[in-house]
């Protein structure tokens, strides 16, 4: 098996970008990444053990189970950023410390599948809601309180759509790696 750095582990999907300009098309291609996620993870990881559950996708990383929690966080997070930036004048969003959440009880030993239920869940919310944004609605914005960046919802679906294939990657690469499909 060929050397694999721990950037090509962290970033398998490479890091987000946005394009200069993002286009319908891109917040269409966006939408239905977010559309599929809940499904394809839930293909991917329901047959998992619990001891694959328990495997971090690369050292010193996030295990499977940890990893799938905080998909769903993340995104149940990210629903709620969207609707304050459509019912607030640019609201400074509250972050979250992801890192003490994936070290919570919950994170560690919860069954992935209230995870899964959850994002499906807030995925066909998030979904439908985004479906419906005019083009107006999708340059309000949001500041998030780390570096004080606005951020634009039309980028904001981009980086969720890339956020949750980003984790998917390394799911799918650390199961790959691991011969388990």
């Amino acid at each position: 098996m060929e050397s694999i750095s721990l950037e090509q582990l962290r970033y398998p999907i490479g890091k987000f970008k946005a394009p200069q300009e993002i286009t319908s098309e891109h917040i269409s291609e966006w939408i239905e990444v977010l559309e599929t996620l809940p499904a394809r993870l839930q293909y991917l990881v329901e047959h998992l053990t619990e001891e694959q559950l328990e495997t971090p996708y690369r050292p010193n990383g996030w295990t499977v189970r940890q990893l799938v929690h905080h998909i769903a966080d993340s995104h149940h997070n990210s629903y709620i950023r969207f609707k304050w930036a459509l019912t607030e004048n640019c609201p400074t969003i509250k972050a979250y410390d992801e890192k003490a959440w994936s070290d919570l009880f919950d994170a560690r030993i919860a069954p992935i599948q209230m995870s899964l239920d959850h994002l499906k869940a807030v995925h066909a919310k998030l979904v439908y809601f985004l479906k419906g944004l005019s083009r107006n609605d999708l340059r309000r914005s949001f500041i998030h309180p780390e570096g004080n960046e606005k951020t634009y919802l039309d980028e904001n679906i981009g980086r969720y759509a890339w956020h949750g294939s980003h984790h998917y990657a390394h799911i799918e690469e650390l199961l790959k790696r691991q011969g388990w499909i």
